[in-house]
C-alpha cells in the first residue's frame, strides 16, 4: 500500500506520516526542509525496516517543483492508494490591511499545491479504480475567522476544490475526504499564549483521517469537521 503526504515532517502532516507507517503503508513525503526530511527518513526507517519509505525536498508554492514530485513519484510507484494534501501555510492579516503579494502566496501553497498535485497523479488512482483523496482544509475552509483573510479566502477555495473533487471522482470509484481541524497542536503554536490542553493534538487528525480510510468502498466521509473540546479558539 502506497501514500504520499506533503508537508510531512511537522505537525499533522508528521503524525499522519506516522499513523500511516504503523498501519503498513509505504510513504512519499515532501517538504522544504531537507534536514527534516532526513530525520524522517531516518526514522521511519528505523521503526519501519520492511517499509519503502521516499523524501523530496519541494516548495509546493511552485507548480514546477510540485510536478517534479509528482514525476518521482511515478518513477517508483504504478499504485497509490492514499494522497494527503497537507502542505499549507498561514499568514494573519485582514484583506484590506495585508501587506501585497500575501493572497497569491496563499493560494499557490494552500490550493494549487492540491490541484496540481492531485491532477497528476490521479491517473494510477484512476486506471486502478480506487483510491482515496484527502484535503486539509481547515474550520477557516466555513468560517471567516478574525485577522485571517487570505488564509481564509484560499481555505475557502481548498474546500471548493475538494466539492467539485467529490463529484468528478464518485463513479471511478476514488473516495475524496475534506478535513476541517480546528486548533490542533505544532512547532507553530510556540510563543502563543494558549494552554496546550485547549488545542487538539496532531495525532488526533491522523487518527480521524485513518478512520475514514477505513470505511467500506461503499462509503465515504465527504467532510469532517474537528474541534477542540472546548471550542474554537
Amino acid at each position: 500500500m502506497n501514500a504520499v503526504v506533503t508537508g510531512g515532517t511537522k505537525g499533522i502532516g508528521k503524525a499522519i506520516v506516522l499513523n500511516l507507517a504503523e498501519n503498513g503503508f509505504n510513504l512519499a513525503v515532501c517538504s522544504r526542509n531537507e534536514k527534516d526530511l532526513q530525520n524522517l527518513k531516518t526514522e521511519l526507517e528505523e521503526k519501519h525496516p520492511n517499509g519503502t519509505f521516499m523524501v523530496f525536498k519541494a516548495d509546493m508554492s511552485s507548480k514546477a517543483e510540485t510536478l517534479q514530485f509528482a514525476d518521482h513519484i511515478k518513477q517508483h510507484w504504478n499504485q497509490l492508494d492514499i494522497l494527503v494534501n497537507n502542505a499549507g501555510i498561514y499568514f494573519p492579516g485582514a484583506v484590506h490591511s495585508e501587506e501585497d503579494g500575501v493572497l497569491e502566496q496563499l493560494i499557490e501553497t494552500n490550493l494549487y499545491s492540491a490541484y496540481y498535485l492531485t491532477r497528476a497523479l490521479l491517473p494510477m488512482m484512476i486506471d486502478q479504480g480506487n483510491g482515496h483523496v484527502f484535503n486539509m482544509c481547515s474550520i477557516a475552509s466555513i468560517i471567516a475567522y478574525p485577522n485571517s483573510g487570505s488564509y481564509s479566502i484560499s481555505k475557502f477555495a481548498l474546500l471548493g476544490f475538494s466539492k467539485v473533487l467529490r463529484e468528478e471522482m464518485k463513479e471511478k470509484g476514488i473516495r475524496v475526504t475534506a478535513i476541517m481541524p480546528g486548533a490542533t497542536w505544532s512547532s507553530s503554536w510556540e510563543g502563543i499564549e494558549h494552554p496546550q490542553e485547549r488545542l487538539m493534538k496532531a495525532n488526533d487528525i491522523a487518527k480521524a483521517l485513518w478512520g475514514c480510510y477505513q470505511l467500506s468502498d461503499q462509503a465515504v466521509v465527504e467532510e469532517l469537521v474537528i474541534r477542540p473540546q472546548l471550542g474554537d479558539i
